[in-house]
């Protein structure tokens, strides 16, 4: 028997042509352990897609999305990915980062090279590959 994928909602998050990304924990065990991802996480049981985002915007970095879209969903035997995007209307010192090492506004050419450099962790560290390829679909279908 066969188990279910895993569902998640995550957020493409922009201001001008920057992407809000988290330098996510680097801590053995997890997944992408200090690579740059976006922000989102699990729906909890009964929660709806829409709904797990706004819960995991709002724990990671304080912020309440005034109005947000679906982008695509991306499916495999393992996880389900309800990707959705919105703009971030406010500057990046009013977030609170409650989740991860860093975060912040990466460049398109950050995203084409795939690493980002981390004030923070002083690194050059590497973009996840699966966050990296959201944000590449996405920049293409808006154009």
């Amino acid at each position: 028997m066969s188990e279910q994928p895993v569902h998640v909602a995550i957020a493409i998050l922009y201001q001008q042509d920057k992407f809000l990304m988290q330098l996510r924990d680097n801590i053995p065990g997890i997944l992408y352990p200090g690579y740059w991802g976006l922000f989102g996480g699990h729906l909890e049981d009964g929660e709806t897609p829409d709904a797990a985002l706004q819960r995991e915007v709002m724990e990671e970095i304080g912020y309440t999305m005034p109005q947000f879209f679906q982008f695509r969903c991306y499916a495999d035997d393992t996880v389900v990915r309800h990707v959705f995007h919105a703009p971030l209307l406010v500057e990046l010192n009013q977030l609170v980062l409650n989740e991860g090492w860093d975060m912040g506004l990466l460049t398109p050419e950050d995203i084409y090279q795939g690493r980002c450099y981390s004030p923070i962790a002083d690194q050059i560290r590497p973009i996840g590959d699966i966050h990296r390829q959201t944000i590449l679909d996405f920049i293409e279908k808006m154009g």
